[in-house]
């Protein structure tokens, strides 16, 4: 009914209001489908993607990815290395060697035992036994280095410079506690890293020397990034996700209920900031324990790290107060929107588990992009390098003994169809996001333009997804196409500042930087511009070009009012995202202090985790309320331009507290 609405031609489109038909009753019913073209160029794009997927399929060799590939090139627990499936990096090249099990070392370190390119060699004063750990024989091989008193001293004071281990890029290494994680591979434990550390810098002299070469090798933050977040699987698991989803679920489901709802965001705000201030404290006070520790349990460095965390969350919670005091009247009138979305899901409880279904459809496209592209990437030959110019460093002479390690190049025309891949990845993900907003925007349209919400129910959401689906698919396409092309130049121009880094050309650097936050800007706009779109496409049933430019045009004309409330609303949803990781964050922090303490090296990399993954939740759950506080905006302002006085079709509260918001903000303009 309202495709036929608004101006008689195009060059009065920025002139006129919007002007609703003569049978406007709310979102049109009579719609058709649009841009097709996008929604077949989507369809071949699978199409495409799935050749690809099965042409991989049939040549690649996945073991390839999965499982470890040794110095030599022979893949751990494959062929002739059957029976040798993990693997011990003997050096920081990632050259190592297959065992039959990752070690385990009682006493975390034996350094008077070493684990080389051909096996285990060991001092006088080792404690293992010789047997200890089975690795694999290299013995066949002509260029094979072996370790002698001479090359691979395995006196503490003098083997961490020497010929064979080289500051961890030599080809011989310390016998250490290990894990095994991701496909079979052996690294070290924090604490045995905590005890390796200990055992060669017990000489002052030694400690000066390149001081930082150890630390950067033995304290790798790599491997101990790794290992915590093994360590540490279980609690991320458990309150990354499971209390996430609970927190986040629960938090929803209240934003729902009228009486509650403006506690509910105060109380966020003030318990966001509460948590921050509070994790300050409890981490400073920890830190002073640490120092006053005898023996020192924890190393200066953690200490110092600790220290620094605590300052910055104190620094948060001061700007995260000062924010509320300065928008504390902007976020009271900015509530209209969200109350009248609470009220919009109160009468459909049904889209509080839409997302669950996206998530559903977005891990299954996930799982078969993952396969596809693991299998592409598997495809390709191994390159056998000699790193001796790299491992030739001032503090070992100068005839250093050659170290090789084997490296697995991808084929180009793989690499190629990586690209095609990526661009399919990000089309897909956006187009996903796409159809749930129209979903959402249809749905809550609907509901606003309905006098009478008790005739607002299941059926209305159902209906909306039928609609959307059958209607709009192309439209979510066309928008998240513009989205994805974004993206991929995004991605060139990251590869290009790599390249730049490489070359150390500061002048380029600089260019790309700068480039690149164009971008950014320009994709944050298209973002805001196609969601608008999406909610003309919703309620009038246009393509997606009409729409954007019709809700562009939309917006300018009501700019202030627009932009002050969806800051606002977005900020007080945000803190309500923020209150919900921080939340998950403290009980997982908690948790871990007191039961896996001594077990890792940092509480940082699990911590960290937690609260991204809770945060992933959050927004998947609040997302609903964002979209539609977005669309009961954009709705209430084309009422306002269409109809007048009680011929609109907003509440009554509504309206009051939107024309309270306008009166503020012109107080605010005109210094009062």
């Amino acid at each position: 009914m309202a495709e036929d609405k608004f101006y008689d031609n195009d060059d009065d489109f920025d002139k006129k209001r919007l002007e609703a038909p003569a049978d406007f009753d709310g979102p049109t019913s009579r719609r058709r489908c649009t841009d097709i073209l996008f929604a077949l160029l989507l369809l071949v794009m699978w199409v495409g993607m799935t050749g690809i997927g099965v042409f991989s399929w049939k040549h690649g060799d996945i073991d390839m990815i999965l499982r470890p590939m040794d110095w030599a090139g022979n893949i751990c627990g494959k062929d002739t290395m059957e029976n040798f499936p993990n693997i011990v990096y003997v050096n920081k090249l990632l050259g190592g060697v297959c065992v039959k099990e990752c070690p385990k070392v009682e006493n975390q370190v034996d350094v008077h035992t070493l684990v080389t390119y051909n096996g285990i060699y060991q001092g006088k004063n080792a404690t293992l036994d010789a047997d200890f750990l089975e690795v694999a024989d290299y013995s066949a091989r002509g260029d094979l280095v072996s370790c002698d008193e001479n090359m691979c001293p395995t006196n503490p004071q003098f083997s961490w410079f020497s010929r064979g281990i080289n500051q961890g890029l030599g080809f011989a290494t310390y016998a250490v506690d290990t894990i095994e994680i991701v496909g079979n591979r052996c690294i070290r434990t924090p604490k045995a890293s905590i005890a390796l550390y200990d055992n060669i810098t017990t000489d002052s002299s030694i400690a000066e020397i390149n001081s930082g070469s150890i630390i950067s090798s033995l304290n790798g933050f790599y491997q101990h990034l790794y290992g915590d977040l093994y360590q540490a699987r279980g609690p991320i698991m458990i309150f990354g996700i499971l209390v996430a989803m609970v927190i986040g679920f629960t938090y929803a489901m209240l934003l729902r209920i009228q009486p509650v709802l403006t506690i509910m965001i105060w109380g966020s705000i003030f318990s966001t900031i509460g948590i921050v201030l509070g994790s300050g404290l409890y981490v400073n006070n920890i830190v002073s324990e640490w120092k006053v520790a005898d023996p020192q349990v924890y190393s200066d460095q953690n200490i110092l790290a600790a220290q620094i965390g605590s300052y910055a969350l104190f620094i948060i919670a001061v700007v995260l107060a000062l924010v509320t005091i300065s928008m504390r009247q902007q976020i009271m009138l900015s509530m209209a929107c969200v109350r009248a979305a609470g009220r919009a899901l109160a009468c459909m409880p049904t889209m509080m588990v839409f997302p669950v279904f996206q998530v559903i459809g977005l891990a299954s496209f996930l799982g078969m992009w993952i396969f596809y592209a693991v299998h592409l990437a598997s495809i390709g030959h191994t390159v056998e390098e000699d790193m001796s110019d790299f491992t030739n460093t001032t503090n070992v002479n100068e005839d250093t003994s050659t170290v090789q390690i084997s490296t697995f190049e991808i084929d180009d025309f793989p690499k190629k169809c990586g690209w095609y891949l990526l661009f399919s990845f990000f089309w897909t993900i956006a187009f996903i996001s796409a159809m749930g907003e129209i979903i959402i925007a249809m749905t809550i349209s609907k509901w606003y333009f309905t006098r009478d919400k008790r005739r607002v129910g299941a059926s209305t959401v159902f209906g909306c997804i039928y609609e959307s689906i059958r209607y709009h698919i192309g439209t979510a396409a066309f928008g998240s196409f513009v989205i994805a092309v974004i993206q991929m130049i995004k991605t060139i121009v990251a590869k290009m500042q790599k390249k730049a880094r490489e070359l150390d050309n500061k002048f380029g650097q600089m260019l790309l930087c700068c480039l690149q936050c164009c971008i950014c800007c320009f994709e944050k706009f298209l973002k805001f511009l196609n969601k608008n779109a999406y909610i003309q496409t919703a309620i009038f049933g246009t393509p997606f070009c009409r729409s954007a430019r019709e809700a562009f045009s939309l917006i300018v004309r009501n700019a202030g009012k627009v932009a002050s409330i969806s800051y606002v609303s977005t900020v007080v949803l945000f803190v309500g995202k923020i209150f919900i990781s921080s939340l998950t964050t403290a009980a997982a922090y908690i948790y871990i202090d007191r039961e896996m303490a001594v077990e890792l090296y940092s509480y940082a990399g699990p911590c960290i985790l937690v609260f991204i993954i809770s945060y992933v939740i959050g927004d998947m759950f609040l997302s609903i309320f964002d979209m539609s506080t977005s669309t009961i905006l954009q709705c209430y302002v084309a009422d306002e331009e269409m109809f007048d006085g009680d011929d609109c079709y907003a509440e009554h509260e509504l309206r009051n507290w939107l024309n309270d918001f306008e009166e503020e903000e012109k107080k605010l303009v005109a210094g009062q």
